[in-house]
């Protein structure tokens, strides 16, 4: 297997992009491999390592469907829904509380 190239944080090349680049653009790589690294160098530890794709051989993102975005509200109702009080709370529960706040504040006063 023959090295990827690797570039310093902000100079790769025209042509390449991270995952987070091509989903901004509407594309995915698509199967395609790493392409080359991208390194930021830190004081204490190793470097940042960031992947890279082309560009060229990207493909655009799936569409969402319906039955997808269902899916999806589902799973975010049941991240809103406290299990003490059972009801939607209109934000995401924090994980490491469990329950809502008037829940939380009920249970610590």
């Amino acid at each position: 297997m023959a090295s990827l190239p690797v570039y310093r944080w902000r100079l790769a090349p025209d042509g390449y992009a991270t995952r987070r680049q091509l989903r901004a653009r509407g594309l995915r790589p698509g199967g395609q491999e790493v392409a080359a690294q991208l390194e930021r160098p830190r004081r204490r530890r190793g470097p940042l390592v960031a992947h890279l794709y082309r560009v060229d051989l990207a493909k655009p993102v799936r569409p969402m469907t319906p039955a997808k975005r269902a899916a999806l509200a589902k799973a975010n109702l049941a991240r809103r829904m406290c299990p003490a009080c059972a009801r939607d709370v209109g934000y995401v529960i924090r994980p490491s509380v469990g329950t809502c706040e008037s829940c939380d504040t009920a249970r610590t006063a």
